[in-house]
């Protein structure tokens, strides 16, 4: 299989490493997931060592590196070393384990959002890319949309939903029985993959993701669908592009003349040659999910309590934010490093993928 010529590890980290941000990037990175990972095992365990739900009234409102006075606090309410190190919040609660839950919670909704988005992505452009030069008939696209619009609107309001099948099923009896079409009109594939795109980049994506999470019950697995579900538009045109180019390639049409099937064509063949800017946008969607829940969260619309999100942290402070300025600082510059890092991070890795830009 002819591939699209790559440097090797070694010379990519070689190129990589000269860029002194995008490596300072990738160190907070490191850590950022690190900090996830001990706040997971610190903070949801049945005693946890972090307590970051532990209630404290007669110690709220401490600035950081407290120390812990025994004389108020029983002996569970202590805080391991004996010290607040991020201060306390406006009910005793220890921010230093609030801001650990939420580094779990903030790497939770950027990777799981951005697999979803990155997964149709892939899928969707992948079709416009590889089939975008062949038509369907506006006959077989309006029974997809009374199939799946069925499936849809009958979780929300039953009677229309099994109507909207009930019309499906009755046409496409009508179309294989019969040979009955109603819409004699054909289209190109691309065309309406591209059109669908050019409709979703048209609404505000944070305010399509408010709307929606808005309707819905508030969840944490809620709020990682709906944004992997309103930012997969990007990777979708990166891998439309790549296939375009590829499909005209020696190795494909060398597959395409041993019929070899199409999807072992797309996924064997195509796209591990077509994965490279996909790598880097996902890299740079992370850094927008986790400040899209931070800004849900931020808003009230995001992760429900009990559990603690750097932006729900950051919207209890702005009470506070005189008495207080911990609470709203500690957040903010948590968020501030965390995304300026995965941009940074993304623009290097796209510089040293880049044989132009490494040249």
């Amino acid at each position: 299989m002819d591939t699209i010529p790559s440097s090797s590890f070694t010379e990519l980290w070689h190129t990589f490493k000269k860029n002194r941000l995008a490596l300072f990037g990738l160190v907070i990175f490191i850590l950022f997931f690190l900090i996830a990972i001990f706040g997971l095992y610190a903070t949801s365990t049945t005693h946890p060592i972090f307590d970051p739900a532990k209630v404290r009234l007669e110690a709220k409102l401490l600035p950081p590196l407290t120390r812990a006075d025994p004389s108020f606090l029983s002996k569970d309410e202590i805080p391991p070393l004996g010290l607040f190190i991020f201060g306390t919040d406006h009910l005793g609660r220890d921010v230093f384990s609030r801001m650990l839950q939420g580094a779990w919670v903030s790497l939770t909704v950027g990777f799981v959002a951005v697999s979803i988005s990155v997964f149709i992505g892939i899928i969707i452009g992948g079709i416009a890319g590889y089939y975008g030069n062949k038509r369907i008939s506006l006959d077989s696209l309006f029974l997809l949309i009374l199939f799946f619009g069925g499936i849809v609107i009958k979780n929300y309001h039953t009677i229309v939903g099994f109507l909207l099948i009930a019309l499906f099923c009755i046409f496409t009896c009508l179309k294989l029985i019969f040979k009955i079409s109603f819409i004699k009109v054909n289209i190109l594939i691309d065309s309406i993959i591209m059109s669908i795109i050019d409709i979703m980049l048209c609404f505000p994506s944070f305010f399509l993701i408010l709307t929606v999470v808005a309707l819905l019950p508030p969840s944490i697995y809620n709020i990682m669908i709906v944004i992997g579900l309103t930012s997969w538009m990007g990777t979708a045109r990166f891998i439309r592009a790549e296939f375009l180019s590829l499909r005209e390639r020696e190795f494909v049409l060398a597959a395409k003349a041993l019929n070899v099937s199409d999807f072992k064509i797309i996924f064997k063949h195509m796209l591990p040659n077509g994965i490279t800017p996909v790598l880097v946008s996902a890299t740079i969607g992370i850094a927008n999910a986790i400040l899209t829940e931070a800004g849900l969260s931020f808003l009230g619309f995001g992760v429900p309590p009990p559990y603690a999100t750097w932006g729900n942290i950051l919207s209890e402070g702005k009470y506070y934010l005189f008495d207080a300025p911990w609470l709203t600082l500690i957040p903010g510059i948590a968020i501030l490093i965390v995304v300026l890092a995965f941009n940074l991070f993304g623009e290097g890795l796209r510089d040293a993928l880049n044989p132009k830009a490494r040249d």
